[in-house]
């Protein structure tokens, strides 16, 4: 018995400081397996039925916002950088849910091709910006070279530290020329990730969204957080600050990152009054072809 008391013991052991890690050295294997909860279990939490409620006062002022940004033709950059996993997507979706793509839009760029490697850095992303009257979402940014490339080896050395040196300068410019950035960071705990990560792998509606470079980030856990604290410390700016969101209750985060984005503007409500439907063009003279005459999609629903 003392012996089998030994080994549970050590066994313990061993697992205690498996935890402690932030990483291992061998890429994580991640198996379909129970559905977990995506958010933690632990710290404040919210009902959905909150939830609902709050996000939709949230939105009716994004559209005001939105109106506003139009109004004052102002050109508005909102950066969200931050962990796999940690919400940047679903956060960006409750924004632009309710808004005219036309005014507000996505930038979601993909690796950057053979022509676009050998130009300078920030071009592919200038020609991302606003022009007046837009607010452009950036799901990942310039900041990739801060992140993901300098962790995977995909710059060099001198184009990393290049980057860090002018990114302020960049940024700088930016604002000066009337341009507002905002930039969030959303955290997110490895416990809180894994979980995640996992419920990808349960949905096959959202299991794309777990790419190889996702496993292999996560198993790079510290490189990660040392490239970010490197990045916070040149690019943490007093014109262009970061903001960090914690990402481990997907909720709380959506409404803590919308409320703070609407906090940023002194915006008005400029929406129109209600719209009166002038009479519809009567009909006399019109004849319409027969039905049989056009191809209908087949009613598959109800069955």
């Amino acid at each position: 018995m003392s012996k089998d008391k030994d080994k549970e013991k050590k066994h313990k052991g061993k697992e205690k400081k498996a935890k402690s890690a932030e990483a291992s050295a061998a890429p994580v294997e991640l198996v379909a397996d129970a559905p977990a909860s995506e958010d933690a279990t632990k710290g404040p939490s919210i009902s959905e039925k909150e939830y609902l409620k709050a996000l939709a006062g949230l939105q009716i002022e994004l559209v005001k916002l939105q109106e506003w940004i139009k109004h004052k033709q102002m050109r508005v950059v909102v950066i969200f950088e931050g962990r796999d996993a940690a919400g940047k997507g679903g956060t960006i979706k409750r924004i632009t849910e309710t808004l005219n793509p036309r005014v507000v839009r996505v930038v979601a760029l993909p690796a950057p091709t053979e022509r676009e490697k050998g130009q300078w850095y920030f071009q592919r992303y200038v020609a991302q910006l606003p022009a007046a009257g837009e607010m452009v979402l950036m799901d990942r940014s310039w900041y990739n070279r801060a992140g993901v490339e300098r962790v995977m080896g995909f710059c060099s050395e001198d184009e990393y530290w290049e980057f860090l040196r002018s990114c302020p300068s960049f940024e700088r410019m930016l604002v000066r020329s009337g341009v507002t950035i905002i930039k969030y960071w959303f955290s997110v705990s490895d416990e809180v990730q894994e979980k995640r990560f996992q419920a990808r792998i349960d949905d096959p509606t959202r299991r794309w969204k777990l790419s190889p470079m996702d496993l292999t980030a996560r198993s790079r856990w510290v490189d990660y957080s040392r490239a970010k604290d490197d990045m916070f410390a040149y690019t943490d700016i007093k014109e262009a600050p970061w903001w960090v969101v914690d990402g481990d209750n997907k909720k709380l985060a959506r409404l803590n990152c919308i409320s703070h984005l609407l906090g940023q503007f002194p915006y008005e409500d400029l929406t129109p009054p209600p719209i009166v439907l002038p009479p519809r063009q009567s009909d006399v003279g019109y004849v319409r072809p027969p039905i049989n005459s056009q191809t209908f999609v087949p009613g598959a629903y109800p069955k």
